[in-house]
C-alpha cells in the first residue's frame, strides 16, 4: 500500500475536509462556546468499545479518511472550546481567518523546513519581504526593516509565539550586556530584567529558562491609579540596582497589558533603558497590530526607540495560529547570541554573509513556512481590510464601554483600550460587588451563549471583554451585554430572597 493518496484521492478527500471546515464555520452560532464536557470524558469517547482507540489500542489496519471526519465531530467538536466563535470573548482573539488557512495548506504542501536560505530560500525571502512590508505599514520606522537606514540594519521573523519572542530577546540582551561573552560565561546573578506586575507572564517564564533565576525580575511600580509602567520608578529601580553592583539587562515594556490593556510609556520609558545600556524589549502582542491604523498608532507611540518589539499576527490580524511578529533594530543581536553551527549546516551561502538564516533568530532549529499564511492574509484583505477588520472591533468596545457607563449597578473597572473593555459590578451604593461579578462571568459561561474571562484590578475581580473574532460583529457585542445585564439582574434577584 502506497505511503502517500495519490493525486485523485487526495483531490476528492479534500474537497471533503474543504466543505468540513466550511460547514463547521458557518454553523458556529449555533454551538455553545464551551463544551459541558467533563475531565477524562474525550478519552473515554476514543477508548471505549468500537471507538478509534478502543483498548487505548492504535489500529493495526488502515480505514478510510473521510470516516475521521465522522469522529471528529463526534468526539472533538463537542469537546472543544470553539475560539473562532463570534461570541468568544476571553482572553485575546485567535483569529483563524478561512483564507489563513489556505495559506496554511500551501505551506504544508511545500513542506519546507526554513531553517537556512538554502533549505528554502523562497521561505526566507518572502518573510523578509513581509516582515519589511508590516514594519512600514505599522509604523515602526526603517530602522527595523532589512532594507532599511538603521546603523546595523534591523529586520523582522515569525516566531511561534511572543512567549519565544521575549525569550530570544532576553537572550540577545543577555549577551551584549555581558560584551559578547555570555556565550561562554553565561549568567553571573547580577543580571536583572524590569518589569511591571501586569506584564506577561512569559517574562517571568524567559527570565527562568535564561537561567537567571526568580530574583533577577524586578518588578517596577505604575503611574498613580494605572496600570502603566513609571518611568520615574525604573529610573530609581535601575539606579539602585547599579548602586548595588547589578547589572540591568533588559526592561519589558509592554502595549496592551493581558489583564487591562494597559500601554505602558514606551517613549519615557526608552531613554531610562538607554542610560543603563540595557536592552528595551516591547510586548505588543495584542494591541501592536493596531498600529496598521492610523489614528490608532499612538498605541506604539516610541516603539522606533526600542531595540525589540513584538505583535502577534494570529491574535487578532486574522493569521491561523502561530505567527508572532518579532523586529529588531540590529540584525546581528540574534544571531550572535544564538548561532550553533555544526559542520553539516555549513554552506557557500551562510558563509558568504549574504542571507538570513533564520534559525539563527529563534532558539529551535527547525521552523515552518509560517510566512505564507500570513501572505495570503494580506492578499485576500489588503491593507484597507486589516484595518477595517479592527476599526469594526474597536467602535463595537466603543459601544460597550458606552452601555456599561450608562448603566445603573455595573462600572468600569478600568479604561478601555482598543477591543477590550474591563468591567464589574457594585452594589447601590457603589460598593465592589465581587460576588456578584464572579457569579454573572459563571453564568454566561455555563450558559454557552457567549464565554468571557477575567482579572483582578487592586484587589477586585473584574470580567474582561476582549473583542476581536473573525466573525464577531457589533450583534454579538449587543447580545453579550444583554446576557451580563440580565445574568445581574437574575444574581442579585436570587440574592435578595428570603432565606428560609
Amino acid at each position: 500500500m502506497p505511503a502517500d493518496l495519490s493525486p485523485e484521492e487526495f483531490r476528492r478527500l479534500g474537497h471533503a475536509f474543504v466543505d468540513w471546515v466550511a460547514d463547521h464555520r458557518a454553523g458556529l452560532p449555533g454551538l455553545p462556546v464551551v463544551p459541558p464536557v467533563e475531565p477524562g470524558e474525550v478519552a473515554a469517547a476514543l477508548t471505549g468499545p468500537g471507538a478509534a482507540f478502543a483498548g487505548g489500542r492504535l489500529p493495526e489496519s488502515p480505514r478510510p479518511l473521510e470516516e475521521l471526519l465522522g469522529e471528529v465531530d463526534r468526539v472533538v467538536v463537542p469537546a472543544s472550546t470553539l475560539w473562532q466563535h463570534p461570541a468568544f470573548f476571553g482572553y485575546f482573539p485567535a483569529n483563524a481567518s478561512t483564507s489563513s488557512l489556505l495559506g496554511d495548506l500551501l505551506s504544508g504542501a511545500l513542506g519546507a523546513q526554513g531553517m537556512l536560505w538554502s533549505t528554502s530560500p523562497a521561505a526566507t525571502e518572502v518573510e523578509q519581504v513581509l516582515l519589511d512590508g508590516l514594519a512600514r505599514a505599522l509604523g515602526l520606522g526603517e530602522a527595523f526593516t532589512f532594507t532599511g537606514d538603521g546603523a546595523c540594519g534591523g529586520g523582522g521573523s515569525i516566531q511561534d509565539s511572543a512567549s519565544s519572542a521575549a525569550l530570544v530577546a532576553l537572550l540577545a540582551a543577555l549577551h551584549r550586556a555581558g560584551g559578547g561573552a555570555w556565550r561562554e560565561t553565561g549568567v553571573d546573578g547580577t543580571e536583572r530584567v524590569y518589569v511591571t506586575a501586569e506584564t506577561h507572564s512569559s517574562l517571568a517564564k524567559a527570565v527562568r529558562v535564561a537561567g537567571l533565576g526568580a530574583r533577577a525580575l524586578r518588578v517596577v511600580g505604575t503611574v498613580a491609579g494605572t496600570q502603566s509602567m513609571s518611568a520615574a520608578a525604573l529610573a530609581g529601580a535601575m539606579a539602585a540596582d547599579v548602586a548595588a553592583g547589578r547589572r540591568p539587562v533588559l526592561v519589558c515594556a509592554t502595549v496592551g497589558t493581558t489583564g487591562t490593556g494597559a500601554v505602558d510609556p514606551v517613549r519615557d520609558i526608552a531613554p531610562v533603558a538607554a542610560a543603563h545600556g540595557a536592552w528595551l524589549h516591547v510586548d505588543a502582542a495584542w494591541a501592536g497590530v493596531a498600529g496598521l491604523c492610523p489614528e490608532l498608532r499612538h498605541v506604539v507611540d516610541g516603539a522606533e526607540l526600542a531595540d525589540s518589539f513584538c505583535t502577534d499576527a494570529h491574535k487578532w490580524l486574522l493569521t491561523a495560529f502561530d505567527a508572532s511578529l518579532l523586529w529588531v533594530r540590529d540584525a546581528t543581536a540574534l544571531p550572535a547570541a544564538l548561532s550553533v553551527t555544526p559542520e553539516y549546516l555549513r554552506n557557500a551561502a551562510s558563509e558568504s554573509g549574504a542571507v538570513v538564516d533564520y534559525r539563527d533568530w529563534q532558539v529551535p532549529l527547525g521552523r515552518r513556512f509560517r510566512a505564507l499564511k500570513l501572505w495570503a492574509v494580506v492578499h485576500d484583505l489588503g491593507l484597507d481590510g486589516l484595518r477595517t477588520h479592527l476599526r469594526g472591533h474597536v467602535a463595537a468596545a466603543v459601544a460597550l464601554a458606552g452601555w456599561v457607563r450608562a448603566e445603573p449597578g455595573v462600572v468600569l473597572a478600568a479604561p478601555p483600550t482598543l477591543g477590550l473593555v474591563c468591567l464589574r459590578f457594585v452594589t447601590a451604593d457603589g460598593g465592589p460587588d465581587d460576588a456578584t461579578t464572579r457569579a454573572v462571568l459563571e453564568r454566561v459561561n455555563v450558559s454557552g451563549a457567549a464565554f468571557v474571562t477575567h482579572t483582578v484590578v487592586d484587589g477586585r475581580y473584574v470580567i474582561r471583554v476582549a473583542i476581536g473574532g473573525v466573525a464577531t460583529e457589533r450583534v454579538h457585542v449587543e447580545q453579550l451585554w444583554e446576557l451580563l445585564r440580565t445574568g445581574a439582574a437574575a444574581v442579585r434577584a436570587t440574592s435578595a430572597l428570603p432565606r428560609s
